[in-house]
């Protein structure tokens, strides 16, 4: 069984081959932390005493002994650091002592009402049932744990168990208090077009942490951590990462306290935010994934990449492989007409692509950004024909068609706001501040929800589309809804991404062929909360080969490249100036779902025949590209050089990349380690015909080239045979 229970010490101990986590209960009221790490049989009394620091006959005596506790779920009750969970009482004061009440193991995992979450399937779940016997008020934790991955899921839900009405105004999802501070600590961090960039530094005492507080995961920041060992590596070293299934404001913070005790806690950002509890209700918070690591990062992130491909993406093309794309975006912008797409698509043919993708400017009056949001009706001026009579072209030609869609925007310039001005998200009184000339829709409303549904999907179907590009261009400002009462107004935030996750979930679930991509302004909404809709995500609109190898790097922390959006596009590249080779770009952009985003006219037929070679590659590896095991071998940032491969379950295939940033005179060939490979096999590049020894390639190295150009690459793709 991965979970059980001990009666005796009143501990539970979730695990499966590899992992333990375990926490007891201290006098036999708070669930305190014990263990999470390597796989272990049992932690003995004297060990788990010596957490606790305090002797068990304090607990009826002096409740500050809390303070010296690993809490499970911490309420600043006796506990005099910050807690997961606070809540107001009808009197105005916040005490909330939560002690053991019950528990109850079960199979698969409870649902998360309106939020997305991991599938259940195969795993077992702990719920855990907390309750202040004052209030009345309960805290239902919930813990899982999986056979496949090394992640345990946890989530809390909040209960008003009383007779009064309370307010929760912190209810994170995730809280373990490490033993000792002698840990690096790493968040991702960025902007636009250059998102998720790592950034580690040692924990000290204090608070140290990244948020989000624009309405959305954000370019700015990502909702995950890493505490890792000192000289912790790809390969070596332990890691704990923490990733939250939300799509909205977030927090992931660590707390080093006056005896050193590292508190780390995940969920949505206190700030602006707080939900009112009528007696009876309930508050869920969303999903947060610890994963365990002793084989280094790269054993956490290949941890979490198996609990997206198993537990987190559904639908067709969950496990499938991708169509190759072109998108006109950066061909045609918003100047374009049906003749220009087609001859865009024609070449398409002629390039072996299977989707031809239209971007913004289908509709309204769109010419450019400042008007049109909302009005989803096709702009006959560019489509004679509207959506329905291109994509019959288009599919004639032996493409697969695709759309953009902003569904959750609205223009002041449009005949939807001219009709509904209370629809956006604003505050009556101020100015309401746009960005990219736009404001946000309130999707915390059933009526703007069900009216952006029902215009989206007539689109999709009139256009018959096989793929869909969902976009988010702007982060949300001046808070306000015109349809909550004064005392619910910070409740709008969340409201409002549980109406987006409610929209995804209608609209997908109509068209359950379709290919489905998350984008947000770029990287701006990369998280595990889209995935659970959305299998695939445009990682970033920064093009640029040699930017994509240091922003795929980041993502790939948790993220597999079956979520991440590549594409080779033109040089000079729009948003750097810099210029790569093709195949450098097409090198850096299978490490995603592959595809196009320039002016195929343009390309001279020798360029065409080189992209034709390309995409039969990638669809001959695309199982392994997609969704191998991945390891980084050297990374970009900071360097010269990038490097990564994917390693296929059965470790019978292999593909290897190998980029270098600039060119060094009088620099030698250079040996590279691979790593993931089954070292008794015989591997043959299936370019060269040459073979290596999995050992051979692992504790010696293959030979990389040194280049002559700056950004030249190099890849191996590497098939076991059997050796002569």
């Amino acid at each position: 069984m991965p979970i059980t229970y001990d009666g005796s010490t009143q501990c539970f101990h979730l695990f499966n081959d590899r992992v333990s986590y375990i926490f007891r209960l201290a006098g036999g009221k708070y669930p305190i932390h014990v263990h999470w790490g390597r796989r272990v049989r049992r932690v003995r009394d004297e060990l788990i005493e010596r957490r606790t620091i305090w002797p068990e006959d304090a607990f009826s005596l002096n409740e500050t002994a809390l303070d010296f506790l690993p809490l499970e779920c911490p309420t600043y009750t006796g506990d005099l650091r910050e807690g997961m969970i606070h809540v107001i009482h009808a009197s105005g004061m916040s005490p909330l002592l939560l002690a053991y009440e019950s528990h109850e193991i079960v199979e698969d995992k409870p649902s998360l009402g309106g939020l997305p979450s991991a599938r259940g399937e195969g795993a077992q779940s702990l719920l855990l049932t907390l309750r202040d016997e004052v209030s009345g008020v309960a805290v239902e934790l919930c813990y899982t744990v999986y056979a496949d991955t090394d992640v345990i899921a946890r989530s809390a839900r909040i209960v008003n168990g009383g007779s009064t009405d309370i307010v929760v105004n912190k209810a994170l999802s995730a809280c373990v208090d490490f033993e000792g501070c002698d840990y690096d600590f790493t968040t991702l961090c960025g902007a636009w077009a250059r998102e998720r960039r790592p950034y580690t530094r040692p924990l000290v005492p204090g608070d140290q942490g990244t948020s989000s507080a624009r309405g959305a995961s954000s370019v700015q920041t990502s909702p995950f951590m890493m505490l890792t060992s000192k000289g912790a590596t790809e390969t070596e070293g332990e890691a704990y990462g923490f990733a939250l299934c939300y799509s909205g404001g977030f927090e992931a913070s660590v707390h080093v306290d006056h005896h050193y005790i590292s508190r780390a806690m995940i969920g949505i950002q206190p700030f602006n935010f707080s939900w009112k509890l009528a007696p009876g209700e309930a508050f869920q918070t969303p999903e947060a994934y610890l994963c365990y690591s002793c084989e280094g990062i790269g054993g956490m992130s290949r941890s979490f990449h198996r609990l997206v491909h198993s537990h987190i993406t559904t639908g067709k093309y969950a496990r499938a492989p991708r169509p190759l794309l072109i998108n006109n975006w950066e061909a045609t912008y918003f100047a374009f007409d049906e003749e220009k797409l087609l001859s865009l698509a024609r070449r398409a043919v002629e390039a072996d692509i299977d989707l031809f993708v239209l971007d913004d400017g289908w509709f309204g009056h769109r010419d450019d950004d400042h008007s049109s949001l909302g009005d989803w009706f096709d702009d006959t001026r560019k489509l004679p024909n509207g959506l329905a009579g291109l994509s019959e072209k288009i599919h004639a030609l032996g493409l697969k068609f695709g759309l953009w869609v902003e569904p959750e925007m609205i223009s002041p310039d449009s005949e939807l706001y001219r009709a509904h001005p209370d629809w956006c998200i604003h505050v009556p009184g101020y100015p309401r501040i746009e960005s990219r000339n736009q404001l946000v829709l309130d999707l915390s409303r059933d009526e703007v929800r069900d009216h952006v549904v029902g215009v989206i999907t007539a689109a999709l179907r009139r256009a018959n589309v096989d793929y869909v590009k969902w976009d988010m261009n702007r982060f949300i400002t001046m808070w306000g809804s015109a349809d909550l009462p004064a005392d619910r107004q910070q409740e709008l935030g969340h409201r409002h991404i549980l109406g987006v996750y409610d929209m995804m979930r209608r609209i997908t679930a109509q068209f359950p062929d379709v290919l489905f991509e998350s984008c947000a302004g770029g990287g701006g909404r990369f998280d595990l909360g889209m995935m659970c809709f959305m299998p695939q995500a445009w990682c970033t609109d920064d093009t640029d080969a040699w930017m994509r190898c240091q922003i795929q790097h980041g993502t790939s922390l948790v993220f597999p490249a079956s979520c991440m959006g590549a594409h080779v596009s033109a040089v000079p590249n729009h948003q750097t100036g810099r210029s790569t080779p093709l195949r450098t770009r097409a090198a850096v952009a299978m490490n995603g779902t592959y595809g196009y985003e320039l002016d195929l006219t343009k390309l001279p037929d020798e360029d065409i025949a080189e992209i034709r070679a390309f995409n039969k590659r990638v669809r001959e590896m695309q199982p392994v590209l997609l969704y191998g095991d991945l390891y980084r071998l050297r990374s970009p940032i900071g360097g010269n050089e990038a490097a990564w491969m994917s390693v296929s379950p059965d470790k019978r295939e292999a593909v290897v990349t190998h980029v270098f940033a600039q060119a060094i005179p009088n620099m030698k060939d250079g040996l590279m380690r691979l790593a993931g490979l089954d070292e008794t096999l015989t591997y043959q590049d299936i370019d060269t015909g040459k073979t290596y020894g999995g050992d051979e390639l692992m504790y010696y190295g293959i030979r990389v080239t040194k280049p002559w150009g700056d950004y030249m690459s190099q890849q191996w793709f590497l098939r076991a045979v059997k050796e002569d």
